[in-house]
């Protein structure tokens, strides 16, 4: 649950297992002394103050970042088995790319109170307690962030089958040069982001337009490693692909879907946010 709701505050892993390892570890020291009646909610408000310091503190490294910042992707594969809990981590319609995306337009406590709203139903007077704020504001806030938010993204609920039969017929005119279905594929105003952080090949700027992204796609394909390979994998919840050179996993393909056709495109190649995925 503590890495679930840091993981939604912060959008990275590596920073949300650290978050919840200074959180436990804090726990710790507090002695036997110390008389908490819910722990529960102890931790979660000790891992919230965290996160907040935390996004705080990164506002200017997100503002310096090089090119589009894209959450850290968490990979699911089949061969994994069933008795691995990020699997029903995964399921939730709140931990998709674009909802991560769209959670950087909030302010940290903007965030916090959204969350613990709406993945944790959370009372208002708890979250007030939680974030040090009245639970009239609290209220204010939760109502102001969804007037905020896009609703086409905040509302919509994974369809796992219908985005896994889009990015079958995605890779199968792809493979076969099938640029009229491409085409047909790809929203006419189709977005790309590729999120390099200034150590790989990416595209610094957003690309726009069915034909742009299809050349830019086409060109990294052209320009993979002898030996490359791309493996169906689940991405934050939905069908996505890795990228792999030999053994070393070089970058992740997933994308927001709009009716028939793909809407955005999110390709993280940054290898600090790649660390975590095994081969």
């Amino acid at each position: 649950m503590l890495f679930s709701l840091a993981y939604r505050l912060l959008g990275t892993v590596m920073d949300a297992e650290d978050m919840v390892q200074e959180t436990f570890v804090a726990y710790a020291g507090l002695g036997e002394a110390q008389e908490i009646h819910n722990q529960r909610a102890y931790l979660c408000k000790m891992l919230t103050n965290r996160c907040l310091d935390f996004l705080r503190s990164a506002k200017h490294r997100r503002e310096v970042y090089v090119g589009p910042w894209l959450p850290e992707p968490v990979v699911w594969r089949e061969d994994r088995g069933d008795h691995d809990p990020m699997r029903e981590l995964l399921c939730r319609d709140d931990l998709t790319m674009a909802y991560l995306l769209m959670m950087e337009t909030l302010t940290p406590t903007e965030r916090a109170v959204f969350v613990l709203r709406e993945a944790y139903q959370y009372e208002y007077a708890e979250i007030a307690n939680l974030v040090g704020k009245s639970e009239t504001n609290c209220r204010k806030i939760h109502s102001r962030v969804k007037q905020k938010l896009h609703p086409e993204v905040a509302d919509r609920h994974v369809e796992y089958a219908k985005d896994q039969a889009v990015l079958n017929r995605f890779v199968t005119a792809f493979t076969t040069g099938d640029t009229g279905t491409l085409m047909e594929l790809l929203s006419d105003d189709v977005t790309l982001l590729s999120d390099g952080g200034g150590k790989a090949v990416a595209a610094i700027h957003p690309i726009v337009s069915s034909a742009r992204v299809l050349v830019f796609l086409q060109g990294i394909v052209r320009n993979a490693p002898s030996g490359s390979a791309i493996d169906p994998v689940t991405i934050n919840g939905q069908p996505g692909l890795l990228f792999k050179a030999g053994d070393e996993v070089v970058g992740t393909f997933s994308f927001d879907r709009e009716g028939e056709r793909i809407g955005r495109i999110f390709m993280v190649r940054n290898p600090d946010k790649l660390a975590r995925i095994g081969s």
